[in-house]
C-alpha cells in the first residue's frame, strides 16, 4: 500500500509521488524518513523567545544609551529590523536543514542525503546486499514518548556505517531494512 506523502511527512512506507536524482527505472522507494519533527519545536521555541526579546531588552538598552548618547529613532528601528532578519535567518536554516536532510531505503539500496549548507549537500549509499548489521537506539523520555531513535547500519562499502538520526519508529525502520535483507539474500540463492 502506497503512502502520499506531504511536505512535513518524517515517515513514509511505500511513498507515492518521491523521486530523488540518482534514482533508477526499477527502483522502487520502500522508506521515507527524515527526522522527527518534534525536534524542530526546540527552534521555534528560541525563535519565539528572540522575537519578544526587542519589545522588552531593547527600551531598556535604548532607555540607558540615552542618558549618555541620544540616539536617534532610526537607529533603533535599524536595530530591531536587523535583529529580526538574523532572527528569521536562524529559524529558515533550521527548518531547510530538517527538511533536505533526508533517508530512503529502496529495495536496492539505503541513501542519506545530508544537506549542509545551501551550496553543499553530501550523498551516501550502499547496496542492500552489503549490510552485515543493523539496530536502533531510543534515549530518553521525549524519544520514547515520541517514538523516535537512531537507526546504525553496519555496512561492507566505502561508507562503513550509517546513522539515521533521530528517526520516526526506529524499531519499524529496522524491521523493514531487515525484510529488505531477507529479500535479497532468497534472491541470490
Amino acid at each position: 500500500m502506497r503512502q502520499r506523502t506531504f511536505g512535513w511527512t518524517s515517515f513514509a512506507l511505500h511513498p507515492k509521488g518521491i523521486r530523488f536524482e540518482t534514482q533508477e527505472e526499477s527502483e522502487e522507494i520502500i522508506l521515507f524518513l527524515r527526522q522527527h519533527i518534534i525536534l524542530l519545536i526546540p527552534h521555534i521555541v528560541l525563535v519565539g523567545l528572540l522575537i519578544i526579546i526587542p519589545p522588552v531588552i531593547f527600551p531598556m538598552i535604548f532607555r540607558s544609551l540615552s542618558e549618555s548618547v541620544a540616539l536617534p529613532v532610526g537607529y533603533m528601528i535599524i536595530g530591531w529590523a536587523f535583529w529580526y532578519v538574523v532572527v528569521f535567518g536562524i529559524l529558515l536554516t533550521n527548518i531547510i536543514h530538517w527538511f533536505f536532510n533526508i533517508f530512503i531505503v529502496t529495495n536496492k539500496r539505503i541513501i542519506d542525503i545530508d544537506f549542509v549548507n545551501l551550496l553543499y549537500k553530501e550523498f551516501s549509499e550502499a547496496k542492500i546486499d552489503k549490510i552485515q548489521d543493523i539496530s536502533f537506539q531510543t534515549m530518553g523520555i521525549l524519544a520514547t514518548m515520541f517514538d523516535y531513535g537512531n537507526v546504525f547500519i553496519q555496512t561492507a562499502s566505502e561508507k562503513p556505517n550509517f546513522v539515521f538520526e533521530s528517526v520516526p519508529k526506529p524499531a519499524k525502520v529496522v524491521d523493514v531494512i531487515s525484510d529488505l535483507i531477507q529479500v535479497n539474500e532468497h534472491k541470490q540463492v
